[in-house]
């Protein structure tokens, strides 16, 4: 407003905002005093404790009546007002199992005769005895016990047979733990025989609570049939089945990368091995090591080709291998490297040449387009390997330690030679470059080991045939899948079947029932454990003795015969669990 001019008079609008903001200022006032008040009113008063909320505690309902085991269950008191599980089941599976209700031959009925109305038969999928069942065995035994419950009162002889299965590699993983952490032993320690006396205890003990907790699901198994896959009818079996096969040649022994855990120092199946998948560099804990292990980097480094002032540069995601390599591979049409095949790289730590050779299973697109040829520690390479008749080189034996094949680094732990390699190459002027690479690193599912590929002399089961069997009885409706849309996944499965190594590297199992011949005879050449024709099978060692006579043509004292010290794979005895 200009000086000396007339203040000109608010309307009835301003007039009216203006008294509703110094009513609301008023109001604001008020509370900001009460506030203050309050404030201080409680700061003059001792502090309250805090009480405490009682949790409603529910009352549970259990059976009280004088019942014995065995006898049926006393209902003639009063019954809760609620339902309580633990009232309603008390009592009544004893009475049941000692009426024989579960058996197949309750009522005085004859199995061996047929039962017009049918039969129906079930084997529970036996629990591992590693530990106490879970809720997926609770879900799973409750459908199998309604289904069967199901038959039973539709008048047909039923029988659900239960067991327990004594999961080779899980089980011993798991004792092996508890004597670490209990007494400070391992296996070795104790012995073979002492070691599985550990185990068996922990089966008696185990097992019997498994079986426990099938009563109390309720489950209607015939207890007089239970059987654990240690038994000895089914040890007989286990054996049985073992030389039927081997004599007619489906079980055969093979030298072959195997999937190798080096901290459980076996072979593992191929559905033991989990694929971690790596975005590219990543540090992972690995069994043995104090300090995470690097994965996901591609290492480039160069051999120099002999009599030339050339070099083939080689990528490779495990650089510590390169001291089990036996040639260079290029692809045949490669125009980088066609002057070059046939020419000899000169290994930098080892006595020892690489050829340069042409394969049409390398991708010119991957890393410099040359790959490192390793037969003896990678799947595609042992097929390389076999075609071009390479020398298989074992770099790093069964504990993870690298070879006397591998000259300076031989006896260090396999990623430690990954780091000293690195820096040998450094310093010989070698290495060319890192860089990260998204992969897939194997780890094992029981050790959180990562898996070796290693080349073992193993036992096999071929299974083309009974692949093929498998598909035509589904493809004829003698066996039905239900729901059929798995008969794609089935059918998928078995026409991408490999022959399956059923030996392991354990104590506890079924110990193979396989003997190595040794002759003292000059007639006769030595044999080698890998070699199937000196492998004789047998119930007992007489029998394979026995075999071995009539096999070599000698007499039974220049024959001296050593029992496998493998087991079975868990597997093998499993599958014959239902029969």
């Amino acid at each position: 407003m200009v000086e000396g001019e007339e203040k000109k008079p608010k309307t009835p609008a301003q007039l009216k905002k203006d008294a509703a903001k110094a009513e609301k200022l008023t109001k604001f006032t008020e509370k900001q005093r009460k506030m203050a008040e309050q404030k201080a009113l409680q700061a003059t008063k001792p502090p309250e404790e805090k009480k405490e909320k009682k949790k409603a505690v529910k009352e549970v309902i259990t059976y009280s009546a004088n019942t014995q085991p065995g006898e049926k269950k006393d209902l003639s008191g009063p019954m809760p007002t609620v339902y309580s599980p633990r009232y309603v089941e008390a009592a009544w599976y004893q009475w049941w199992e000692r009426e024989g209700f579960f058996k197949p031959e309750y009522g005085g009925r004859d199995v061996s005769k047929p039962n017009p109305k049918g039969n129906f038969t079930i084997v529970i999928p036996p629990p591992n005895v590693t530990g106490t069942l879970h809720l997926g065995h609770a879900l799973a035994t409750s459908v199998e016990d309604t289904v069967t419950r199901w038959n039973r009162m539709k008048g047909r002889t039923t029988l659900f047979n239960p067991g327990c299965d004594h999961a080779g590699i899980a089980t011993q993983v798991v004792v092996e733990k508890r004597l670490k952490r209990e007494r400070d032993l391992s296996r070795h320690d104790l012995g073979r025989e002492k070691f599985i006396e550990e185990v068996w205890r922990w089966k008696n003990e185990k097992g019997d609570y498994i079986y426990d907790q099938l009563r109390t699901l309720g489950a209607s198994v015939d207890w007089d049939r239970a059987c654990f896959t240690m038994d000895p009818k089914m040890c007989r079996a286990v054996t049985e089945a073992f030389l039927r096969m081997h004599e007619k040649g489906t079980i055969y022994r093979s030298t072959r990368l195997v999937n190798w855990s080096c901290a459980l120092r076996s072979a593992i199946s191929d559905i033991e091995v989990d694929k971690k998948e790596l975005p590219g560099r990543t540090m992972l804990p690995v069994p043995g090591y104090k300090d995470k292990i690097e994965f996901g980097v591609l290492v480039s480094f160069a051999y120099p080709v002999d009599g030339t002032d050339e070099e083939v540069v080689i990528a490779t995601t495990r650089i510590e291998t390169m001291l089990g390599d036996s040639a260079i591979a290029v692809h045949p049409k490669d125009d980088r490297y066609q002057h070059l095949i046939g020419k000899v790289c000169k290994h930098p730590f080892v006595d020892r040449d690489l050829p340069i050779i042409a394969d049409d299973f390398v991708d010119r697109e991957f890393g410099t387009g040359a790959v490192k040829i390793t037969p003896a520690h990678d799947h595609n390479d042992y097929e390389v390997g076999v075609r071009h008749n390479l020398p298989f080189i074992t770099c790093i034996g069964d504990d993870g330690l690298m070879t006397d094949a591998c000259g300076q680094f031989a006896g260090l732990k396999r990623f430690d030679a990954r780091k000293a390699v690195l820096d040998a190459l450094k310093a010989k002027g070698l290495y060319r470059d890192m860089q990260d690479n998204p992969m897939i690193v194997p780890i094992c599912s029981r050790s959180k080991d990562v898996i070796e590929p290693i080349l073992k002399a193993q036992w096999y089961v071929k299974c083309d045939q009974m692949a093929k069997k498998a598909i035509d009885v589904v493809a004829k409706g003698s066996l039905k899948l239900i729901p059929d849309m798995h008969v794609a996944t089935w059918n998928r499965w078995m026409e991408g079947s490999r022959d399956w190594c059923i030996s392991r590297q354990l104590w506890w199992g079924h110990r193979i029932p396989a003997y190595f011949v040794s002759v003292d005879d000059p007639k006769i050449p030595p044999g080698d454990s890998a070699d199937n024709n000196y492998w004789v099978s047998g119930r007992t060692e007489a029998e394979a003795m026995e075999k071995a006579v009539k096999k070599f043509n000698v007499p039974k004292e220049k024959i001296t015969l050593t029992w496998d010290e493998d087991v079975l794979d868990t597997w093998f005895s499993s599958a014959l669990f239902p029969f």
